[in-house]
């Protein structure tokens, strides 16, 4: 039976003052390496090893694979990181804490941000100090794939061909595979595994530094997926 284990990166900085973070590089807090670590502990307990892991270009997921890997003495398997792996992008709210956007938009609007699949928030202007594309990791991307703003489809949409490309094969070869990333590019994988509606997507709810083992057959569907709570 193969297995694959997903695991959203702790605590950040920005969490604590309820800043949403989207494409910014914010950092884990204190309690989030703490997280990591307690993660790295349970999948250590319960037997996991990992041969490759995934993680996107941003820090508090690199950092919580770090800690992961530190904690579970794996500091040698290879890493691969993406930008396809990043957090939804969140445009002009990137850096905004809930009360501000609420104050700015409205509560009904961002319930409509928060509860649906194809709204996106307000873009970001090239001329704005937010804007991803003044960013060396992201100088390969050209103009029209760096986002200005995202909604969860558009995450889908860019997450979808690094799984199929490139993620799945060592799934499908048997390997120990972990991927550290976001809560919305893992509603994005686990939207794939689980062939799940629009809605059931939108609604999913993935706890920080939780991991979430998914149980496949060769065709990579699941058999079941779970968590490894503490």
């Amino acid at each position: 039976m193969i297995k694959l284990v997903l695991l959203r990166h702790g605590e950040t900085l920005w969490d604590k003052e309820g800043k949403l973070a989207g494409w910014m590089d914010v950092d884990l807090s204190p309690e989030g390496v703490k997280q990591a670590r307690q993660a790295a502990q349970r999948l250590k307990k319960e037997g996991y090893t990992f041969d490759v892991a995934f993680t996107s270009v941003l820090k508090r997921a690199i950092r919580t694979l770090w800690v992961v890997q530190s904690e579970m003495e794996l500091m040698w398997v290879p890493t691969h990181k993406s930008w396809r792996l990043n957090e939804q992008h969140y445009g002009a709210l990137q850096g905004l804490s809930e009360a501000e956007i609420i104050e700015k938009f409205g509560e009904q609007q961002v319930a409509v941000w928060q509860q649906t699949f194809d709204v996106p928030t307000p873009p970001l202007t090239r001329d704005d100090f937010r804007f991803a594309g003044n960013d060396p990791r992201y100088q390969d991307l050209t103009d029209l794939t760096v986002p200005m703003s995202e909604c969860l489809k558009d995450t889908v949409a860019r997450v979808l061909p690094y799984w199929h490309d490139t993620m799945a094969m060592p799934v499908r070869n048997g390997k120990h595979v972990l991927v550290v990333a976001h809560a919305n590019s893992l509603r994005a994988l686990m939207k794939e595994l689980d062939r799940m509606t629009d809605g059931a997507a939108a609604e999913l709810d993935i706890p920080p530094a939780v991991p979430i083992v998914y149980e496949l057959a060769e065709s990579l569907r699941p058999f079941k997926h779970y968590s490894l709570a503490g």
